[in-house]
């Protein structure tokens, strides 16, 4: 078994075409370069309407965004700018506002919406597509990185279904402040450019409780490489249109994998097509062991939600294990039969893979290559989960740390222990000597953790239990030898001490919905550095306060946008 490769923390390490640092120039918005290979390449839907429809035989539709009232910045991201080369000082211009709320398309744009189906819960749900997204470009840093930006809010496509196209601020606040806060954390996620007021109201039904109530409406700037899902090639597959197929498979292999080169004959397709499946495999895996790593639920898992470059996409009702719970899931429509829940994730990845696997098929006429690739990234889970975990204990590979590692989710449950505050409390204990009495320092550790990280009142065996397992691992920890400092350098680089939890980015958007964007700004500061001590940001290093336990949009959220 591997060491869990903390290099992972890194996740341009995906992209080895895509510069680690960021050399771009700044420059002002009309100065950007756009070249829109995706429009250029691909076959497009012919009606340039936007109205509701079943499309084939295209990978997008042409459509421009809605224009709104009064556009108006609430947030941007400097990291973000500086990555697509363009000037901060662009925010404070009416020009960026009107461009990433939809009312200005700028020369060289070229506005679409893509087409794809997926499985939803399960099911297959046929056509899908950008309901509410649309994709302004492509835009050309100086460094030569390419990056797709997209507007989520902008308004009807002809994928909406019976929807407006638009999204509520509560939902794309979630989204900008979780983007960020999943790339500092190491964790592969599209980013956050902006995020834009439309001076609009739009109207929710935030829990599909039958009371609708007006929001204020809001656009967010997404950027990627790319936001191609899996969903993208199984709706071709399954309409047979294996010539769309094709066209987009190479297309992703011209653009996103350029290593395993392009299909010329029969033969070297088949070997292509299996090794860009085991490509797309290792960084879902890897992408998912980094879920389980923070504590991150995702909450909607269709394979229309699956990014074919490993990237968390499409923010809704996410959230962070507080209380160790592996069947939690934050989505209201989950919580009956907890599909998505954050114990069932690898294994939920694991059947979206599979599905991407058969949409493939019709591209090499076999399923032998596709199904042994498939069957290895399945068995690279459980390695890797086991690495990253012990890993979290900052333990060596070996039988005991594997144990310890497997046995502490019952202790973590049966205690409601904080997740992400156990860990960073566990590396601060000093357990690495043999000048004290150990069973007595893990009695006494175990009931501070219990008064201070839980959220319930655990039993006296539940107690017990804990130190018991906390003698165990200081043991392990003295019989590696262990210094207490190198443990906790090693333990500190993975757990992190601030993750953004949902009563936070609740608070920020109650400031936000105020007409106040200081939280945000606050916030983003924290989530910058996630993994140090940040001592003036200690007040968002706590359990989730009673007062969020059970409150709209801290505990459980719905899709609503």
């Amino acid at each position: 078994m591997r060491a869990f490769d903390r290099s992972l923390l890194d996740h341009t390490a995906f992209w080895p075409h895509i510069p680690r640092a960021v050399t771009s120039s700044a420059t002002s918005l009309s100065e950007l370069r756009f070249d829109n290979t995706f429009v250029r390449d691909l076959p497009a839907d012919p009606d340039r309407s936007p109205r509701r429809r079943e499309v084939l035989g295209a990978c997008y539709s042409l459509v421009d965004p809605t224009p709104v009232a009064a556009p108006r910045l609430v947030a941007h991201t400097r990291e973000v700018f500086d990555l697509i080369g363009l000037a901060s000082a662009s925010a404070r211009t009416p020009e960026f506002a009107a461009v990433f709320a939809g009312n200005l398309v700028l020369p060289g744009m070229q506005p679409y919406a893509a087409c794809y189906g997926g499985h939803q819960f399960g099911h297959w749900a046929g056509q899908l597509g950008d309901g509410r997204a649309i994709t302004l470009a492509e835009t050309l840093a100086s460094d030569g990185a390419r990056w797709e930006l997209q507007l989520k809010g902008a308004g009807p496509t002809p994928y909406s279904r019976t929807a407006d196209g638009r999204a509520v601020l509560r939902s794309s606040l979630r989204e900008f402040l979780c983007s960020e806060a999943m790339f500092h954390l190491g964790v592969p996620t599209t980013r956050a450019l902006c995020l834009v007021e439309t001076g609009e109201q739009v109207m929710r039904d935030m829990l599909y409780d039958g009371h609708p109530q007006f929001e204020p409406g809001a656009v967010v700037c997404r950027v990627a490489p790319s936001f191609l899902r899996f969903g993208n090639f199984e709706l071709p597959a399954a309409r047979n249109d294996v010539q769309t197929l094709r066209a987009l498979a190479d297309y992703t292999l011209a653009r996103h994998f350029p290593d395993l080169g392009v299909p010329h004959d029969a033969a070297s397709a088949r070997e292509i097509y299996v090794r860009w499946f085991e490509a797309v495999a290792r960084r879902t895996v890897a992408m998912i062991v980094d879920w389980m790593r923070v504590g991150f639920v995702h909450g909607v898992m269709n394979t229309d939600n699956m990014s074919v470059l490993g990237l968390t996409i499409d923010y809704g009702p996410y959230g962070w294990l507080e209380n160790y719970d592996p069947t939690w899931t934050p989505n209201t429509t989950d919580a009956q039969g907890r599909r998505y829940r954050y114990g069932q994730q690898p294994n939920i990845a694991a059947w979206n893979l599979s599905r991407f696997a058969s949409a493939l098929v019709p591209l090499l006429g076999e399923t032998t290559g596709l199904q042994a690739a498939l069957e290895h990234s399945v068995a690279s889970f459980d390695s890797q989960l086991r690495a990253m975990q012990r890993s979290k204990l900052g333990l060596a590979d070996s039988v005991t740390a594997d144990e310890l590692a497997q046995a502490l989710p019952e202790r973590l449950h049966a205690c409601e222990l904080d997740m992400t505050l156990f860990y960073r409390r566990l590396a601060k204990w000093a357990c690495a000597s043999s000048g004290w009495d150990l069973a007595a320092e893990a009695d006494r550790e175990a009931a501070a953790m219990i008064d201070t990280l839980s959220y319930a009142a655990p039993s006296d065996d539940d107690r017990q239990q804990l130190a018991s397992w906390l003698l165990r691992y200081a043991r392990q920890v003295n019989a590696e030898a262990l210094a207490d400092a190198v443990r906790r350098e090693r333990m500190d680089v993975v757990n992190p001490k601030y993750v953004l939890r949902n009563y936070m980015a609740q608070l920020a958007i109650d400031q936000a919905q105020a007409g106040e964007s200081g939280l945000i700004d606050e916030l983003l500061q924290v989530l910058r550095t996630p993994y140090a001590e940040q001592p003036e940001a200690e007040r968002w290093a706590q359990k989730r306060p009673e007062w969020a336990r059970h409150r709209v949009g801290c505990s459980m959220l719905s899709c609503s946008s």
